[in-house]
């Protein structure tokens, strides 16, 4: 997590606490000269009000502030700035104190007078840090142990999905993203917060339907107003400051209660708000992607959903096409997911048989994405060799056409494909036997000749007839 400071050029969210004026002069002409924004504060007090409203990444502090010791507010300040890295800087250097401050938080202690060359290497050993972290949380989602990173695709409707959302990355602005359950709304909501300038910042989803009530929903967004104590857990203080510089995600956003919707479109629109029961205006520079599943016009002729809100987010609409009109996707990812799942569970299998990769493309989605890569799942777990058959997928996915008594084929065919359904569906090997009102030698004999894996007996006895 860091501040809002601009990732790709290095520059950064500074805070100088020292109660002599000229100090803070001094090192904010020096910072701002390298194209950093600096806030100062002279005391306890202000410096405590600047980091509520708003985040930082990096903090000279003094080790003596008037009468109070610099150390003790160094706990205060990480608990509003948990993220931001801390420079002690006085007049009074010593050793023991620079352990003190290292223990309470502290990344580094500097003794007065500062150079402009020590000036310069703190902040661009923490520009820099900042832009490999982002780096790394962008390739760690690049490249992570997930079957859809890159999203794969070979469609040219999805192409266009992601190369507008590559567009969209690089603004501010809000945008809502439309698809069907399933398809990968969120998905490609993390992918744009990983194109983004934003990426070294916070990136925080939350769902609309599943906190309950506008008033949990607000303390949710914005926090509450006993979250100031130095030991409040860091949830208290709201979704919305912990995406300070970074993404935040409302899914769901068209359930969002009527009664909230005012404080959201003012947070849209000037990026203020409050929390729960406090009337301290804060700021945070936050990026809103919405996600729906549902028409956000429809809902707004219902009534359940302001027109201004609308507006608001509503700059630019990603559309997502389900997967059943995508056709050219299914195989690739099917193929993606099989190679994945057989990996984790060590199963042989490296393909699917053409009857099984047909059942597949002829299915209709209706739970996109999320549901091939289940029904993959349950395939790669129930096949026993090297090519996934229809005997490993559910019942509801194969077509009409095939394997239909009357239909013009063998009945060992028939026969065939009845017994790797019945044994797929059946939760022991003497179940299976008893379904199909055959004896066990007779089961035993065809499971070897199809070679399919053997079930568990009920009694767990070998697996002999």
């Amino acid at each position: 997590m860091t501040g809002n400071g601009d990732a790709t050029t290095g520059s950064l969210q500074i805070l100088v606490i020292d109660d002599e004026e000229n100090i803070r002069l001094t090192l904010c002409l020096c910072l701002e000269a390298e194209g950093h924004h600096v806030a100062t504060a002279g005391n306890v007090q202000a410096a405590l009000v600047e980091v509520s409203r708003r985040a930082f990444d990096l903090i000279f502090l003094d080790l003596r502030l008037g009468l109070e010791n610099g150390l003790d507010l160094i706990p205060r300040l990480l608990a509003e700035n948990p993220w931001a890295k801390i420079i002690v800087i006085t007049a009074y250097a010593s050793v023991e104190a620079a352990v003190e401050a290292m223990k309470r938080g502290a990344t580094d202690y500097l003794a007065k007078p500062l150079t402009p060359a020590q000036v310069r290497s703190v902040t661009g050993e923490v520009a820099e840090r900042r832009r490999l972290e982002g780096r790394l949380h962008a390739l760690q989602d690049a490249i992570g142990n997930d079957p859809e990173a890159g999203f794969p695709c070979a469609s040219a409707s999805m192409r266009y999905v992601l190369e507008i959302a590559r567009r969209v990355a690089t603004s501010n602005s809000p945008l809502v993203i439309h698809a069907e359950p399933g398809v990968g709304k969120g998905r490609l909501a993390r992918a744009i917060h990983a194109w983004s300038g934003r990426s070294p910042g916070a990136y925080a989803p939350v769902s609309c339907t599943a906190i309950g009530g506008a008033e949990a929903l607000e303390a949710e967004l914005f926090g509450i107003s006993t979250c100031d104590a130095p030991d409040a857990p860091a949830f208290r203080r709201g979704r919305v400051a912990f995406c300070e510089g970074g993404t935040l995600v409302l899914h769901d956003i068209a359930s969002v209660p009527r009664s909230l919707q005012p404080k959201l479109l003012r947070f849209l629109h000037d990026h203020e708000y409050e929390r729960v029961d406090d009337l301290t205006c804060r700021r945070a520079d936050v990026r809103v992607i919405a996600t729906t599943s549902v028409d956000l016009h429809q809902a707004v002729q219902s009534g359940s959903f302001r027109a201004d809100l609308l507006l608001a987010v509503d700059v630019v609409t990603i559309e997502i096409p389900p997967l059943r009109e995508r056709p050219d996707d299914i195989a690739l990812l099917a193929d993606r997911f099989l190679a994945h799942f057989a990996r984790e569970s060590g199963s042989p299998a490296t393909a699917f048989s053409d009857d099984a990769l047909d059942a597949l493309l002829k299915h209709s989605y209706p739970g996109n994405t999320r549901e091939l890569r289940n029904l993959v799942e349950r395939a790669v777990l129930l096949c026993d060799g090297t090519h996934v058959g229809l005997e490993h997928l559910p019942a509801n996915l194969l077509n009409a056409e095939a394997y239909r008594v009357g239909d013009l084929v063998s009945l060992e065919k028939i026969s065939d494909l009845h017994i790797r359904r019945v044994l797929a569906s059946t939760r022991s090997y003497e179940a299976a036997a008893n379904v199909l009102g055959i004896n066990s030698i007779t089961l035993w004999r065809r499971r070897k000749r199809y070679g399919l894996k053997a079930l568990p007996p009920k009694n767990g006895s070998p697996d002999v007839p």
